[in-house]
């Protein structure tokens, strides 16, 4: 089935996996509404958990349920999973190696309309810096299907980050999903865009544009942990510059990873993101986007200066 949206892609594909796999419990802090976990709780009334308002608990029942053989799914706004539930994951379940999944629904500032509270633009970074855990942020609804399923196979702790809005997909449906391992998009060999979630949709239209003025490379980067430096710098090799596109901050994020991985390289690296701010409600996901500077147009200037640097 062919989906549009994240959310639904997400919860379909975790109430189908339940099918094959009865210790897939799932448990939610009273979002299951936009979560997309209520797919789950309709398909599996005894194996689902409403916690309530109380990530924190949540998480901890989680990591009980993993210590006595389940895959435990915590459901929650990405700016709550991680946050409100920071110590117990980092504690018990990073420390321990414990067998449990973490959806962080509602990510970046897809949730645009009620602000800086339920906006993330920090989870990467937490998430990131946890011994253990793996990240994941699949670009589209495509490829969130093959992103849940890789998650659920992986023995470990995890961590997904889930957009809450419609938009078209850019990978190919039933494309096989391998943790760790970016994905080219597009070649080209002036410059090399790093993209993440949504903003890959942006990146891919930001080199389009520049098709008569730069030749633009477009990398798909779906896990942010693990990442292989190596695979980085091979992929920006050739290249005369270097743009990061993502839906977080630039501190701790995308762009971090890459400067890191770029590091004696002497290619010059433009940061597209948020830049160390909260977010703010708006009457739109692009009127957001447009305001933090998230768009196909500062990716496209991101790319010229990019290239204009190696000269």
């Amino acid at each position: 089935m062919s989906y549009t949206n994240q959310r639904k892609a997400y919860g379909e594909t975790l109430t189908a996996l339940g099918a094959e796999n009865p210790k897939i419990v799932a448990l939610e802090a009273d979002l299951g509404n936009s979560t997309m976990s209520r797919l789950f709780q309709q398909a599996y009334p005894e194996r689902y958990f409403e916690m309530g308002i109380a990530e924190a608990n949540m998480t901890s029942v989680a990591a009980g349920l993993a210590q006595t053989g389940f895959i435990p799914v915590t459901h929650s706004f990405a700016v709550f999973s991680g946050g409100r539930a920071f110590d117990q994951l980092r504690q018990t379940i990073a420390i321990g190696k414990l067998n449990v999944k973490v959806c962080g629904s509602s990510a970046g500032c897809s949730d645009f309309g009620d602000g800086a509270t339920h906006q993330s633009v920090e989870d990467i970074a937490i998430m990131r810096a946890i011994p253990n855990m793996t990240v994941l942020c699949p670009a589209d609804a495509n490829e969130t299907v093959g992103a849940v399923r890789a998650m659920i196979e992986l023995e470990g702790p995890c961590y997904i980050r889930i957009n809450r809005n419609d938009y078209s997909n850019v990978t190919e449906e039933h494309a096989p999903f391998k943790i760790g391992v970016p994905t080219v998009l597009r070649e080209g060999r002036d410059v090399t865009i790093f993209a993440i979630g949504y903003m890959t949709t942006l990146a891919l239209e930001a080199a389009e544009a520049l098709k008569d003025e730069l030749s633009v490379r477009v990398v798909n980067v779906s896990t942010l942990k693990p990442v292989r430096e190596e695979t980085l710098a091979a992929l920006a090799k050739g290249c005369r510059g270097v743009v990061t596109a993502e839906e977080h901050s630039v501190v701790g994020g995308l762009g971090s990873i890459v400067c890191q991985a770029l590091r004696g390289s002497g290619l010059p690296v433009e940061l597209v993101g948020i830049e160390d701010v909260f977010g703010c409600s708006a009457h739109s996901y692009d009127e957001i986007l447009g305001h933090l500077g998230l768009t196909q147009e500062h990716i496209q200037e991101a790319a010229r200066r990019a290239a204009k640097a190696a000269r």
